[in-house]
């Protein structure tokens, strides 16, 4: 076969490095996340889908971001819990598996972003604009947003895995606990200046672009606080933004230390904890923080628990 389009079918993974001992408590401690993650996301998507009251944009946009939780984590979850209990000299991916899952390990991690960008315009628009909330955010404008979010992701991370696909190939070990665009574009021995300038543009844009959204939100909601007189509601949104930020600091600082230290061999371990939190602990804290902080939410569940009891 030309050397210039010479891939390998099957590519080995290094996965993550855990001892004998250690396999096991890291493959229950993966399990319960996997099962709290698929058992609360989808829960809380069929509770906004079936409750009318619930069909609002803040909890249509938050089913946005519940949808992309289930589908990040069913890509990776069950494919490291796999991997966990196999001997390293055995973990083996196929190379258009390993496409399919780098694609949509970078969906779910663009899809976060934009998703939350919205989320923001959305807040901002209830704050600034109380009284044309309803006009501005109606059912069409909210779809058109979601519709635009998952759009925008398709497209670009589609140039991005694009942009890797075509190189020829010199290596078949992905230094990854999974399939990522980075790890692919490594494959190669060919010029990647091209990939690194476009993976660099589009991480900027994207986190810069987030990042302002949600601080220019919050700038917002402190100013309003600041001149609002009612202790009780400036209390409760002070609680609210704070357990909101802290989920989306995590996501943007593990998520920026995993694409930043791939650059940097030596860091290779945390850049592999950094990848983990990015995957697992957002959309663990979501259904926690975005759901059970909504006082609609919260008092489904706790109907539901108790009918449950007295039926009992």
């Amino acid at each position: 076969m030309d050397n210039l389009t010479f891939r390998y079918s099957v590519l080995q993974v290094e996965g993550l490095q855990v001892t004998p001992e250690s396999s096991y408590p890291a493959f229950i401690l993966l399990l319960m996340a996997y099962i709290f993650i698929m058992v609360s996301n989808i829960g809380m998507m069929i509770q906004i889908t079936a409750e009318k009251s619930l069909h609002q944009p803040m909890y249509v946009l938050f089913c946005n971001l519940t949808l992309n939780d289930v589908m990040g984590t069913t890509a990776l979850l069950p494919y490291l819990l796999r991997n966990v209990l196999t001997d390293p000299s055995e973990r083996y991916i196929t190379y258009v598996g390993c496409v399919i899952q780098a694609y949509i390990m970078h969906l779910n991690g663009t899809v976060s972003h934009t998703v939350i960008i919205i989320m923001a315009f959305d807040r901002y628009v209830a704050i600034c604009n109380p009284l044309r909330y309803p006009t501005i955010m109606s059912n069409n404008m909210v779809a058109i947003l979601s519709a635009g979010a998952w759009g925008v992701a398709v497209v670009l991370v589609g140039i991005l895995i694009g942009l890797s696909v075509r190189l020829s190939h010199c290596r078949s070990l992905i230094q990854n606990p999974y399939c990522d665009n980075a790890s692919i574009f490594k494959l190669s021995c060919e010029n990647i200046v091209i990939n690194n300038v476009y993976g660099l543009t589009f991480t900027v844009v994207l986190f810069a672009s987030s990042a302002s959204s949600v601080a220019l939100t919050y700038f917002k909601i402190a100013m309003i606080c600041f001149k609002s007189k009612n202790k009780a509601t400036n209390s409760k949104a002070i609680k609210t933004c704070s357990t909101h930020l802290t989920v989306y600091i995590i996501m943007l600082a593990t998520g920026f230390a995993a694409i930043f230290l791939h650059r940097f061999s030596v860091f290779a371990e945390i850049r592999k904890t950094s990848l983990l939190l990015f995957n697992v602990i957002p959309p663990v804290l979501n259904p926690i923080i975005y759901g059970l902080q909504a006082k609609e939410i919260r008092q489904r569940i706790f109907n539901l628990f108790r009918n449950k009891v007295n039926t009992n």
